[in-house]
């Protein structure tokens, strides 16, 4: 029993197997999408930061140079995945109940479903948490935590470990910024201070500033 906190080694030995597992896992996913080009991105945010929106834009401006397929993970319904749909790309919806991450073993099942073209993208839309996603290797190719302007600029120092394993940083909603009290100097002091390597993407999805930048960065990963 820890005399700190009360939790049992019990406790502690069963998330290690469990994460051990899923990497385990993760590894596998992550052999599939590289035999077959597939450029899998994981996106990650709070609730309401705007991924749905941002894929909605990304598979318009990609115009159809890219083939792209979704998976949305939400805990209830099949909302997100029908926007998705809305635009012509193929979607798969994982509800994960009281579950608040997907893991690498539901996006195995997903992209069996899929099917993915050789080059092409899967974009992850996860859960929209801050902590457990951070937490489960999917086999992804790229992390991407999207953050809106109507956010805190201390969230990186809030929720250090999902920021620290970002690849990129988006800031959405950057139109709305003359209407609030956020710098973005900070923001960035802030991210810095928990990952000095990820490049920072300022973007609005709904007006589309910034979503060049944000495309180019995509079609050099692939």
């Amino acid at each position: 029993m820890c005399a700190t906190c009360g939790c049992s080694g019990v406790t502690v030995e069963l998330e290690q197997r469990v994460l051990a597992h899923n990497d385990d896992l993760a590894h596998r996913n992550r052999e599939w999408f590289a035999e077959r080009e597939v450029l899998a991105v994981n996106l990650m945010s709070s609730p309401g930061a705007g991924k749905t929106t941002l894929l909605e834009r990304t598979i318009r401006d990609l115009d159809g140079g890219v083939t792209v397929s979704v998976v949305e993970g939400d805990q209830e319904t099949a909302f997100d995945a029908e926007r998705i749909r809305a635009t012509g790309c193929r979607a798969v919806q994982i509800n994960t109940g009281a579950g608040c991450h997907l893991d690498a073993a539901m996006l195995a099942r997903a992209v069996h479903e899929l099917d993915p073209p050789t080059r092409s993208v899967v974009f992850v839309e996860n859960v929209g948490n801050l902590v457990c996603p951070a937490l489960f290797d999917l086999g992804e190719s790229y992390r991407v935590v999207i953050m809106s302007a109507t956010e805190g600029e201390d969230k990186p120092l809030k929720y250090p470990h999902m920021f620290g394993t970002a690849d990129v940083v988006v800031l959405n909603k950057v139109d709305l910024l003359p209407h609030l009290d956020f710098a973005v100097d900070t923001f960035v002091r802030s991210l810095r201070q928990v990952n000095q390597r990820a490049e920072i993407l300022p973007l609005s999805a709904t007006t589309g500033a910034g979503i060049d930048a944000w495309c180019g960065q995509l079609r050099d990963w692939m």
